[in-house]
């Protein structure tokens, strides 16, 4: 966050030529606790999904708002590209029922 409570959003000008459309306050809020919640290895690959979503100016926006350096959202852009191929763990383990609660879920 940038000073007095108020986010990125507020300070940013525009980028002339960019393409770059910054989020809302609520947004940036959302964003900077969620990566709060990450592990490392994890946040270096999220701000890279985000930074390749806004396009150009991205890497230096979403490294100012979520205060890490540019490079670690190149590093995250590297880990994406370099994921084993590993299925998808089930969830849940094998044989467990499931509980009476979700059982009462409406359909």
């Amino acid at each position: 966050m940038v000073g007095c409570g108020r986010l990125l959003f507020d300070f940013l000008p525009p980028i002339e030529g960019a393409i770059l459309t910054p989020y809302t306050s609520d947004v940036e809020r959302a964003m900077l606790t969620f990566f709060g919640s990450l592990r490392e290895k994890d946040r270096r690959r999220y701000a890279a999904v985000e930074a390749t979503k806004l396009g150009v100016g991205g890497v230096p926006y979403i490294a100012q708002l979520l205060g890490i350096d540019p490079h670690t959202i190149r590093q995250g852009a590297a880990d994406l590209k370099n994921l084993p191929d590993v299925p998808p763990r089930d969830v849940r383990k094998k044989g467990a029922v499931e509980s009476e609660s979700s059982n009462n879920l409406p359909s």
